[in-house]
């Protein structure tokens, strides 16, 4: 069974990396809806063509990110928090400024310049 994730020998990323963020945007997008059982370990190693190990290490970032949860013996399922929605949005908001302020070092801005595009932006 294919479970949508598409993981490449060429991106930077680690793959264990790559499965945590396709996973994360599919239970933000709705995709992956609360209490989802999401496939075992195995499975989505076999999958996925990736080691068990990766797999097990990204379903631990995602267990401590909170967007899955893992009862022992029934396995792992999207996590029904109700604020989760709203968490991973502000998580991808920060990794969006990290983005631009990273951008804003490379072309040499101070922080005031920064912050007046910002609010420039804004308005």
């Amino acid at each position: 069974m294919s479970y949508g994730l598409f993981l490449s020998t060429v991106d930077k990323k680690p793959m264990y990396l790559q499965i945590v963020e396709q996973i994360t945007s599919k239970v933000l997008i709705g995709d992956w809806p609360a209490d989802m059982p999401l496939p075992s370990i195995r499975e989505l190693a076999a999958d996925t063509q990736v080691s068990v190990i990766t797999v097990k290490r990204a379903y631990l970032e995602l267990e401590r990110a909170g967007v899955i949860v893992t009862q022992q013996g029934k396995g792992s399922f999207v996590s029904a928090r109700a604020d989760l929605n709203q968490e991973l949005k502000k998580q991808e908001l920060e990794q969006q400024v990290d983005v631009a302020i990273e951008l804003a070092r490379q072309l040499q801005l101070s922080d005031d310049e920064f912050v007046q595009v910002v609010q420039q932006r804004l308005r």
